[in-house]
C-alpha cells in the first residue's frame, strides 16, 4: 500500500502546563487530577465556544508535537521490558502522533479554556476539544475488555512517563 499525502492539520490551540519535559510526565489524565493548565485558543474558534461552559470534562484531540517518530512495537510505560504492537498500547508513538486526553473543564474564559487533570506538555498544539458525553463515551464495564492493561493499569498513578519517546 502507497504511502497517502500527508494532511495537515491548523492547530487551534496551544496547552499551557507545568510539563516542560517528558521526564515526570504523568502517563494519563487520571494520573493527575490536580493539575491545573490552559488551552490559549486561536482567536478565529472564539465564537465556537458557546455552550461549552455546560459540560464538566472535555476530550482535547492533540498533535504530540515532541514524539521522534513510530514504531510498529514499544516498550509501554506500564509494562515490564515486553515489547507490544503500538496500536495495542497508549504510547505516543502511533503512526501518526495524535494525543487523545480526557480533562475537567474548570472554567471557559474568553480565548482561552481553563482545565484540571492534564497529562500534556506545555506548548502542545490542540488539534480540536469535543464534550465528554457519558451517554455517548462510557461503556458498560461488565462488557469492555482491556486487553493487556488489566494488569497493569493500577500502575498508571506510580509510573511517570520519561524521554524514551521524545525527540
Amino acid at each position: 500500500m502507497d504511502e497517502p499525502d500527508p494532511i495537515t492539520y491548523l492547530p487551534i490551540g496551544v496547552v499551557s502546563s507545568p510539563w516542560a519535559a517528558l521526564d515526570g510526565m504523568p502517563l494519563q489524565t487520571v494520573a493527575a487530577p490536580e493539575v491545573e493548565a490552559t488551552v490559549a485558543l486561536h482567536e478565529r474558534v472564539h465564537g465556537a465556544l458557546r455552550d461549552l461552559d455546560g459540560f464538566s470534562h472535555i476530550w482535547l484531540l492533540v498533535h504530540l508535537h515532541r514524539v521522534a517518530g513510530w514504531a510498529a512495537e514499544v516498550v509501554p510505560f506500564l509494562d515490564d521490558d515486553r515489547p507490544r504492537g503500538v496500536l495495542a498500547t497508549r504510547s505516543p508513538r502511533h503512526p501518526n502522533p495524535i494525543g487523545l486526553s480526557l480533562v475537567a473543564l474548570v472554567a471557559v474564559e474568553p480565548g482561552a479554556l481553563r482545565i484540571r487533570g492534564v497529562d500534556l506538555l506545555d506548548g502542545t498544539p490542540v488539534l480540536d476539544v469535543k464534550p465528554y458525553v457519558p451517554l455517548f463515551d462510557a461503556r458498560d464495564e461488565a462488557t469492555v475488555r482491556t486487553g493487556w492493561f488489566g494488569a497493569a493499569a493500577d500502575r498508571v498513578h506510580t509510573t511517570r512517563s520519561d524521554d524514551r519517546y521524545g525527540a
